[in-house]
């Protein structure tokens, strides 16, 4: 009978550490899967993060200028001795052609349409871009994948000796 008894609890017990063993690895497997489901989610944001933005099309945007002085895009008879003006300026940037990080291409104002060429680097974090054009330089953020803030300056030791700052949204022109 003691023996009976014993063979009975000594099954009843295996029976529920069985049960428990059953139970850790039902929890581990779902823990395994949640892990492998996040670090899936984790590359795949990493990747799509590390992708260079396509910068090709025609970029176009509206905004105000401080000027000292005239220019094409800002004619007048003033000069960079007389007092800033504050001026509308309507800008469009065709990128050409882009080569992983270095982009390219021409702009133009609604008020001039000098075809003016201009470089672009986009820096590793994929969302600063600077350039240069002519007679001034570029500091660009992405915003979107289809809008950037243009940034623009240029010195009085430009050709026409003025002196030029805007920052304005632009956005993709959709075809």
């Amino acid at each position: 009978m003691i023996v009976s008894a014993l063979a009975r609890l000594t099954a009843s017990s295996a029976d529920h550490l069985d049960e428990r063993f059953a139970s850790v690895r039902e929890e581990a497997r779902r823990c395994l899967v949640f892990a492998l489901a996040l670090l899936a989610a984790t590359a795949t944001s990493a990747r799509a993060q590390d992708a260079i933005p396509d910068l090709k099309g025609t970029w176009s945007g509206k905004g105000k200028s401080i000027v000292f002085g005239t220019n094409l895009h800002h004619p007048g008879s003033q000069t960079a001795a007389d007092p800033p003006r504050v001026r509308d300026i309507e800008a469009t940037y065709i990128v050409e052609g882009q080569e992983g990080r270095l982009a390219w291409g021409r702009s133009s104002s609604a008020v001039a349409n000098t075809q003016e060429p201009f470089a672009w680097a986009i820096a590793s974090d994929n969302k600063t871009i600077i350039g240069a054009d002519m007679d001034g330089y570029f500091r660009i953020t992405l915003i979107s994948p289809d809008s950037i803030q243009k940034c623009y300056a240029h010195n009085g030791t430009s050709p026409t000796r003025s002196i030029v700052a805007t920052c304005h949204v632009m956005n993709r022109v959709k075809r």
